[in-house]
């Protein structure tokens, strides 16, 4: 009894501490929360209520590449990325262990470090 309960424990704690392909492996999937979106979107629309022209490095992408900015493709390799705010950061909670955000040719990604994988995409939030 004792060894398949520490079986199970062990098997848990696998899982919890496993890397992050292993969640999306398990059905997992990792996409901003409801309350994160509210918030970035709040903060987006705040910023650029008023005429802002924020043009460093916010260039516009070949169409190709812009295409390929979805769910479940790779990041392209080279590409301009750039971290969320810090007034933005300090409103958000942690994205998920393995995960990061990064801004994008306007966009905001929920990207998978390891394998620099998109599992989210918010769109229309930057201007400028």
């Amino acid at each position: 009894m004792f060894n398949r309960i520490s079986g199970v424990l062990s098997l848990c704690a696998l899982l919890l501490l496993s890397q992050p392909a292993a969640a999306a492996e398990a059905g997992i999937q990792v996409t901003f929360s409801d309350r994160e979106i509210s918030v970035i979107r709040a903060y987006y629309t705040e910023q650029f209520s008023q005429p802002v022209v924020r043009t460093k490095g916010r260039k516009s992408l070949p169409p190709g590449i812009a295409k390929n900015l979805q769910r479940g493709k790779s990041l392209p390799p080279g590409i301009a990325k750039q971290v969320l705010p810090t007034g933005l950061v300090d409103l958000l909670p942690p994205p998920p262990r393995g995960y990061e955000r990064l801004e994008v040719a306007g966009k905001v990604l929920l990207i998978e470090v390891a394998t620099q994988v998109i599992h989210d995409v918010l769109e229309d939030l930057i201007l400028g």
